[in-house]
């Protein structure tokens, strides 16, 4: 299977690769024109991207593909009535990821609960038009101070529910046994995998 992904975001690649295994997933050409996303949710988004992708390379690629995989992902936070959420990339994207986080950080009430959710939601639009939907929800908390360097974005500043450190002080092979892109991911795999067509679908 021959899979675009539209994204030209590296650390978002880079870990679709990993945990779609032997899956031949080719990124959005550089020269593609950045994807709108303008959408009130993440599934909105994740379509929009999806449809986006696949008409720019039907029209401008020769290269066959099996299918578009769009995910709109972001980080929600309950003391800040779901924010950053759908704006989560667009975040103080003037400056760097480490400023990004300490900003946020600063941004948090006092004496508030730090409970957050990083939310992810795929869109799979198929060669052939056929759409399906799939998401994946992990659940924890914002740390007092950024910690740890692996993964991307806000990962250091987030601990997943049963640990007691950030996703940017866990392995790769741990983030990805919990993280909300692995639960919506293999939602995908399952259905690919036996050749279902599903419209709706959360893990």
């Amino acid at each position: 299977m021959r899979i675009l992904l539209a994204s030209k975001n590296l650390g978002k690649i880079k870990e679709f690769r990993q945990l779609l295994g032997g899956i031949d997933l080719i990124p959005l050409p550089v020269d593609a024109p950045d994807i709108p996303e303008n959408g009130a949710f993440f599934k909105d988004n994740a379509i929009q991207k999806a449809e986006f992708a696949r008409k720019w390379f039907l029209n401008h690629e020769k290269s066959i593909i099996d299918g578009v995989l769009a995910d709109d992902s972001g980080l929600c936070i309950d003391a800040l009535c779901g924010a950053p959420g759908v704006l989560t990339a667009r975040f103080a994207n003037s400056i760097n990821q480490h400023a990004r986080n300490e900003l946020l950080l600063s941004r948090m009430p006092k004496n508030k609960s730090r409970s957050a959710q990083f939310v992810c939601v795929l869109a799979w639009i198929s060669i052939a038009g056929e759409l399906s939907i799939f998401d994946g929800i992990m659940n924890g908390k914002l740390a007092i101070a950024p910690k740890g360097i692996h993964g991307f974005g806000y990962d250091p500043i987030f601990i997943p529910d049963g640990f007691d450190k950030t996703l940017g002080e866990l392995s790769h092979e741990v983030k990805h046994q919990i993280s909300h892109r692995n639960k919506a991911v293999h939602a995908f795999l399952d259905v690919i995998k036996i050749g279902t067509d599903i419209k709706n679908i959360k893990s």
